[in-house]
Order: C-alpha cells, then structure tokens, then sequence
C-alpha cells in the first residue's frame, strides 16, 4: 500500500506564521548540493532563480529535492510569466512562485490563472504524472491544489508601481516583491539602486502593500538597506546569494594569501600563450 502524504507548507503559510520578518537567500549555482548547504544555513526561504541562472527542470527538481529535508522554504522564479512554465514547475513540486516582470493588473492575473486549475485558472492536469500531487499519493490533490500554492509577482518597473493599486487588487495575488535594480533600470538610473529616488519608490510600494493588507517582500544585499526597508515594514527580505557569497569569499581569500602584483589579468594570461 503506498504511502499517503500531505503537501509541505508554501510561503504563504510561512508568512502567515511568522512574528517577524523572513529572511532568505538566492541560489542561482544550479547545484543540488550547494542548494542543500544553504538550506542547512538556518534561513527562513531560499529562491531558486530562473530568470537570470542556468536552471532548467531538471536542476530545480534535483535543488527540491535536495532541500526538502530542511526546515526551510523554497520558492522559485521562473524566467518569464509563462502559463505553460508555470505549469511544468508546479507539475515538479514548486509550490511557490515568484513571477518576475508583472508590470500590469493583467499581467498578474495571467499568472494567477497559471498557477490554478479550472475554474480557478488554466492550469492543465496532470497530477497522476507529477511529484506536485506525489503521483497521486496526496489524496484530493486536485481538490486541495490551490491551497498549497502561494503566487508572488515582482514588482521590478516603473509602470508596475504606477500600476501597483491594481496588482495588489487581484485575487490570487499572495504578496508584491520589489526589486530595486529593475526598477531602478527602469527609471533611468541604471546599477543606481541606493538612489534616493528608488528607495523612495521601494518605500512606495512597501506603504502600498501595507495599507492592501498583502505581504510584501524586498531585495536589499546592503545591510543598511536591508534594515532600512525592514523598518519600512518589509515581511519578508532576501540578503545575500550563494553565487556572490562564493565570489566575494573567494575573491578575500586570493587578497589575503596572493599580491596583488602577482595576480595576472585574463588578457595578460592569453598574450602569453600566443607569444608561446
């Protein structure tokens, strides 16, 4: 007789049992193992990036799975709000969302509909096929499907925070997460996102989600800014990424052991293997 389960918690029960806010990391190595020693950290999410990393379905499954024995939540970012990515993602078991580029109530309630099956949304079914529903262990998935699923939409635009009233007004709509490089490319202050303008726009929509009663999260790897948008009232925060950890933690090491003199510079590297 098989085994019969229930779902994990999404983010949104995260949110909802939280007394304080949640603080999560990037994992955009694409590495099942990498993704598991972050999920040993103690934080409280970890996003699985596909927007702007090298993951296809098969390393999110792999970084699921690797992380299901820890007490933390993932959540993962597709690379576009794509009802039939979305889809294939909650088919694998994601079973929260960050839909990155919802610049419009319509672009939100596209993601919604993909992430819920009829008559709720477009969702197509396939749960004897797909770990979503443990190949239909979980009894009544189908029933209960929308109950395990939290959809986020990023707020990363200009014209998303013009539009930000009515994205918060969508049902299905879970919380708003605001990224200020995004928007502060969008503003025309590109790399620029400490600029006292975008933090006034990130404080903006903060203030906006606050008042819509919806939670609302932030990207902020400064810790100054962090904490800034945390007194904001931010619910939830991601401070930092494996990827950068690995860079900047290796780049120390090299200062620390190798003059600065010493260190060859890649075009330095290949001009001597053409002289040889």
């Amino acid at each position: 007789m098989p085994i019969r389960i229930g779902p994990d918690p999404s983010f949104r029960e995260a949110l909802a049992a939280a007394n304080r806010p949640l603080a999560g990391m990037w994992v955009c190595s694409a590495s099942p193992l990498v993704a598991e020693i972050c999920a040993g950290a103690g934080l409280d999410w970890l996003l699985i990036d596909a927007e702007h990393s090298p993951n296809g379905l098969e390393s999110i499954l792999a970084q699921l799975q690797a992380m299901r024995g820890y007490p933390v939540t993932a959540v993962v970012r597709p690379p576009v709000n794509d009802a039939v990515l979305i889809k294939q993602y909650l088919d694998l078991g994601v079973q929260s969302l960050l839909i990155p580029m919802v610049h419009t109530a319509e672009d939100a309630a596209a993601a919604v509909s993909a992430a819920h099956y009829p008559p709720l949304g477009v969702r197509g079914v396939g749960s004897a096929l797909a770990r979503s529903a443990r190949w239909n262990r979980i009894p009544d998935y189908l029933q209960r499907a929308s109950e395990t699923i939290t959809v986020m939409v990023q707020i990363e635009s200009s014209q998303a925070v013009e539009n930000l009233a009515g994205i918060l007004a969508v049902d299905g709509v879970d919380a708003v997460f605001v990224g200020p490089s995004d928007l502060a490319a969008s503003m025309g202050l590109l790399g620029q996102q400490d600029h006292p303008e975008v933090v006034a726009a990130v404080e903006q929509c903060i203030k906006a989600a606050k008042l819509a009663g919806k939670p609302v999260g932030v990207n902020a790897f400064a810790e100054a800014t962090a904490a800034r948008y945390l007194n904001a009232g931010a619910d939830f925060i991601l401070v930092g990424a494996d990827v950068t950890l690995l860079a900047r933690g290796s780049e120390a090491l090299a200062a620390r052991y190798i003059p600065e003199a010493s260190v060859p510079s890649r075009n330095e590297e290949a001009s001597k293997r053409g002289r040889a």
